[in-house]
C-alpha cells in the first residue's frame, strides 16, 4: 500500500510506502562501496599537500608550516572546479537560449589528516571544528557582493558521487540563487508563514517522526522525504542563515550529526548518502520564508525512469517507520 504525499518544500510529490513490512535489510541496495586509492596514492592525506592547490584556510598545529604537514582541516580550492572568482561575471542571450560566464568559487575543506577515519568516527569536539571551518568559510565567501547562494554539502561512498574516499565536505558559491527550494517562497506568499516553522509546530505536536530533540534543534524525518530514512537537522527558532550559528549551538549540533550518521552507518550497513545545508541567499534581500536546515540522505537504491521522467521520488520505508528505527538505534548506540 502506498501513499502519494505533496512535498511542500520542493512543491512536488512523493510515492511513501506506508507499509511497516518494508525493512532496511528488505532494499536492493547497491554495492556501496568506497573510492579507493589509486596505486596506494590519496592527493588529501597528510604529507602530500604539494600535490593540492594552495591552502586557503586551515587549522594547524603550532610551528608547522603553510601547505605542509601539521594540519588538523584544511580547506583549499576544488582543483577540478568549474567555477572561478577571477573569471568576470557575465550573462547572455544566444536565441531563446540564456547562459552565464562560470563565476563562483568551489572549495573542498578535508576534515582529517588520517584517510580511513569517516565524520561520524570523530569525536563530536573535531565535528564541531569541521563545521566551524564550514561556518568561517560560508562569511568569508558571502563577502563578494556577487555571491548569491553558497551551498555545502558532504558526498560519502561511491554512490553518492564520492571520488575520493578521504573525508571532506565542499562548497560551492553561486552567482544565482538555485530554485530547488522553491515552496519555500511559494507558502510564504499564500500563507504567509515560514514553512520550516510550521513543519516543525505540527511534527512537535504530532510526533511520529521526530527522532532527536536538544535544546535548539529537532531531528526529523520529513512527512514527504524523498530518500529512505532521509534526516533533516532543523533550528528550532526561526534562523535565515548557516553562517548565523553560534559558537554554542556548534557544538551541539556536532554531536546530533554525530548520533545520526553513526546510527545510520550501524543500521544500514555503512550506505552511501548525501548532507547539505540549506540556507538563505546571500546579498540579497531575504523574506520570512528562508529557514536553514540540514538534510542527510542515505543513497539505498537507484532512482529511476519516474524520478527522471516526472520529479515524484518512490521512498520504500516511510518516515515514520524510519523515524521510529533510527530512534531506537540511536538510544542502542548512546546506551
Amino acid at each position: 500500500m502506498a501513499e502519494i504525499r505533496k512535498d511542500l518544500l520542493r512543491d512536488n510529490w512523493v510515492v511513501i510506502a506506508t507499509s511497516r513490512a518494508v525493512r532496511p535489510t528488505d532494499l536492493p541496495v547497491p554495492s556501496q562501496g568506497r573510492a579507493e586509492k589509486v596505486q596506494g596514492f590519496c592527493p588529501f592525506c597528510e604529507g602530500n599537500e604539494g600535490f593540492t592547490p594552495p591552502e586557503i584556510m586551515v587549522n594547524r598545529k603550532p610551528g608547522t608550516a603553510e601547505n605542509g604537514p601539521g594540519w588538523t582541516i584544511r580547506t583549499i580550492p576544488n582543483k577540478y572546479t568549474a567555477f572561478s572568482l577571477q573569471t568576470e561575471f557575465a550573462t547572455g542571450v544566444n536565441g531563446i537560449y540564456s547562459y552565464m560566464t562560470g563565476f563562483g568559487a568551489h572549495e573542498v575543506i578535508i576534515e582529517t589528516p588520517e584517510h580511513d577515519v569517516e565524520l561520524h568516527q570523530q569525536p563530536a569536539e573535531k565535528i564541531a571544528e569541521v563545521f566551524e571551518m564550514l561556518k568561517r568559510r560560508h562569511l568569508d565567501l558571502a563577502k563578494n557582493e556577487k555571491i548569491k547562494y553558497i551551498q555545502t554539502y558532504k558526498n560519502k561512498g561511491l554512490f553518492a558521487g564520492a571520488s575520493l574516499g578521504h573525508s571532506h565536505m565542499q562548497i560551492v558559491a553561486l552567482p544565482y540563487v538555485p530554485d530547488e527550494l522553491k515552496g519555500l517562497r511559494t507558502y510564504a506568499q499564500t500563507i504567509g508563514n515560514c514553512l520550516i516553522c510550521d513543519m516543525l509546530k505540527q511534527d512537535i505536536r504530532d510526533p511520529a517522526r521526530l527522532v532527536l530533540e536538544s535544546e535548539n534543534f529537532i531531528v526529523m524525518c520529513p512527512y514527504a522525504a524523498r530518500f529512505a530514512y532521509e534526516t533533516w537537522i532543523v533550528p528550532k527558532k526561526h534562523a535565515l542563515n548557516f553562517g548565523d550559528i553560534t559558537e554554542e549551538q556548534i557544538p551541539e549540533l556536532a554531536g546530533l550529526i554525530k548520533k545520526v550518521l553513526a546510527a545510520m552507518v550501524d543500521l544500514l550497513n555503512d550506505p552511501s548518502y548525501n548532507l547539505v545545508i540549506n540556507t538563505s541567499p546571500v546579498n540579497v534581500e531575504n523574506g520570512p520564508e528562508t529557514h536553514w536546515f540540514i538534510e542527510i540522505f542515505p543513497r539505498l537504491i537507484v532512482q529511476a525512469g519516474l524520478e527522471i521522467a516526472t520529479g515524484y521520488y518512490m521512498n520504500l520505508i516511510s518516515p515514520e517507520w524510519a523515524a521510529e528505527t533510527l530512534k531506537e538505534k540511536i538510544s542502542q548506540i548512546s546506551g
